[in-house]
C-alpha cells in the first residue's frame, strides 16, 4: 500500500486529556500555579508538555530554562501514568479502525507532542503496538504543533510524497500543522466543536463506525 495516515495521539487514539489536565494540574501546583480544567480546556489544548511548562513559568516569573522544564515534564509524567494505569478509554472506534487499516495494508505512523514513553504505554495496554511503523514523539522535534516538523519527518521516513498521506487530528494546533505539510486532515471532534474544525477536510464525532477508505484522499 502506497498511503499512510498519520495519527494524532490525544484525542484520536486514546481519550486522555482528563489524566493529562489533572496531571498538569496537579504538578504546576507543586509550582505554586493555580490552574483549573476550564484554563486547561481553554489555554493549554494542544500544546506538548515543553510548551505548557514554558508558557506557565513565564507567567510565573520563572526562568524558562531547560532543566527546570525537564524538571517538571518528569514530575507529570509519573501522574501520567499512575492515572493511565488506573483507568484508560479509548476515543470510540479507534482500536477498530487501527486493526481495520493494518488488514486493508495502510501504512501507520504516530505524530504526537505526547512523550514516547507515554505513547508506548497506551499502545502497549491496548495491544495496539504492532500496527505503527512510526511513532515521531515530543522527544523527536524541537517545536510542537502548529508547527509542521513532525509531519516533515512523517513523509521523509516513510517516503510518500503529502498527497499520499492523511492526517487525523483533533486539535487546532494539530489541523494547523497538517495544513502548513499539505496534508489532508480528518478531525475528529473530541475536543473542539464540529463548528470549530470548519477547516478540516473531513470532520467525524469519532472513529467509530468509520473505514479508512473514507478519509479525503486527495489520489
Amino acid at each position: 500500500m502506497d498511503r499512510a495516515i498519520l495519527f494524532d495521539f490525544n484525542g484520536v487514539i486514546v481519550d486522555d486529556e482528563p489524566q493529562h489536565c489533572g496531571a498538569l494540574i496537579e504538578t504546576l501546583a507543586t509550582y505554586g500555579f493555580a490552574l483549573d480544567r476550564a484554563g486547561y480546556y481553554r489555554e493549554y489544548l494542544g500544546f506538548d508538555d515543553r510548551e505548557c511548562f514554558r508558557y506557565s513559568f513565564e507567567r510565573m516569573g520563572l526562568a524558562a530554562d531547560a532543566a527546570r522544564i525537564q524538571e517538571a515534564i518528569e514530575r507529570k509524567a509519573v501522574r501520567y501514568e499512575r492515572a493511565i494505569r488506573a483507568s484508560m478509554t479509548l476515543v470510540p472506534g479507534s482500536a477498530e479502525f487501527i486493526r481495520a487499516a493494518a488488514v486493508a495494508g495502510y501504512r501507520m505512523a504516530i505524530v504526537s507532542g505526547a512523550l514516547r514513553r507515554e505513547i508506548d504505554l497506551v499502545l502497549n495496554i491496548a495491544g495496539l503496538t504492532a500496527h505503527f511503523e512510526l511513532i515521531v514523539a515530543a522527544e523527536d522535534v524541537g517545536a510542537c504543533k502548529p508547527d509542521p516538523q513532525g509531519y516533515f519527518k512523517a513523509e521523509a521516513h516513510l517516503g510518500l510524497p503529502p498527497g499520499r498521506c492523511v492526517v487525523i487530528e483533533d486539535s487546532l494546533p494539530g489541523l494547523d500543522a497538517a495544513r502548513r505539510a499539505g496534508i489532508r486532515c480528518a478531525m475528529i471532534a473530541t475536543s473542539h466543536s464540529p463548528e470549530d474544525l470548519a477547516g478540516a477536510d473531513t470532520i467525524w464525532p469519532s472513529l467509530a463506525g468509520r473505514s479508512p477508505d473514507e478519509l479525503p484522499w486527495s489520489i
